[in-house]
């Protein structure tokens, strides 16, 4: 059976262990994130609370109207956030807490295109890129742990995603961690891909009831693959093109990564572009150790 088909089917008979699930999409408005929303919303029949956080609530409305309609205990949101910054995560994770009894799943795809090739930090201090690829993600677990544990110790599905570079990080500067002294984009998005590996090793090991997954996609047809700059703008068309033999559409990607979602299991786990497992060596306790101490302090807000 081809891999798709066989995601498709493992997808069609995917029953979630709780009557109205809640999953959170950070990064739902576009690319592999909306994707996997609209794919969850159809997969859970409109009897699910989905909850899209991302900053284009013009996008966010575009994408939840594109779900089925909601059942009689489905509920469909949009909750406004930049996620650069991380008083507005502060605040965003607050509010959940406050209103949720329980998460069931949240899925974690933020990032975006930038032409500027050196350090660009936010009013906090910290990398544009690697707030979005890291210190939002590790903050919206690590805030919305409570909720999380909640559903495991309802024994429903109780699983965290991050979707970004699973399998191509490699050796990382823990006396450089965020790059404030030797800074390179390339540099930046290996260490966010060893970042994930190393802070999911941790929060598995603290929360044995939760399921951790690092995922890498593949090459995906997302805006985020087209240029920004205006001079090379009209040269997307040719790339579109000379990439589509190499890349999947999102939906597929979807199809994919929902897979291996449903299949979650406590623990750490990374996949593939097709959802397949493709294990990991543990990390040494001293690294994950000092990321761990420097990621509560850059987080501190």
């Amino acid at each position: 059976m081809p891999p798709i088909a066989q995601a498709l089917k493992l997808n069609a008979a995917w029953t979630p262990k709780s009557e109205t699930p809640v999953a959170l999409f950070l990064g739902g408005t576009s690319g592999i994130g909306q994707a996997m929303a609209r794919r969850f919303a159809a997969y859970t029949k409109g009897e699910s609370h989905i909850i899209i956080i991302g900053r284009n609530k013009e996008a966010a409305s575009a994408t939840i109207s594109s779900f089925p309609p909601s059942g009689p205990k489905g509920t469909h949101e949009f909750v406004q956030c930049d996620a650069a910054l991380m008083q507005n995560v502060q605040i965003t994770t607050a509010s959940l807490l406050e209103r949720l009894p329980r998460l069931n799943f949240l899925v974690l795809s933020p990032g975006f295109f930038s032409i500027i090739a050196g350090r660009d930090e936010t009013p906090e201090g910290i990398d544009k890129k690697l707030a979005l690829l890291y210190y939002a993600r590790w903050k919206f677990i690590r805030d919305l742990m409570p909720l999380l544990q909640n559903a495991s110790q309802a024994s429903e599905d109780a699983a965290v995603y991050s979707v970004l570079g699973a399998g191509t990080g490699g050796k990382i500067d823990l006396d450089d961690l965020g790059f404030k002294k030797r800074y390179s984009a390339v540099k930046v998005a290996i260490a966010a891909a060893t970042y994930t590996d190393l802070m999911m090793q941790k929060f598995a090991a603290d929360s044995p009831g939760v399921a951790f997954t690092h995922a890498f996609p593949g090459l995906v047809r997302t805006p985020m693959m087209l240029p920004k700059h205006w001079a090379l703008k009209p040269f997307s068309p040719i790339i579109s093109m000379a990439a589509y033999p190499f890349t999947v559409d999102p939906e597929v990607c979807a199809e994919y990564q929902l897979s291996a979602l449903f299949d979650s299991k406590p623990g750490f786990t990374r996949r593939g572009a097709q959802g397949d497992n493709i294990g990991y060596e543990p990390a040494h306790h001293d690294a994950i150790s000092r990321l761990w101490d420097h990621t509560v302090e850059a987080t501190n807000v």
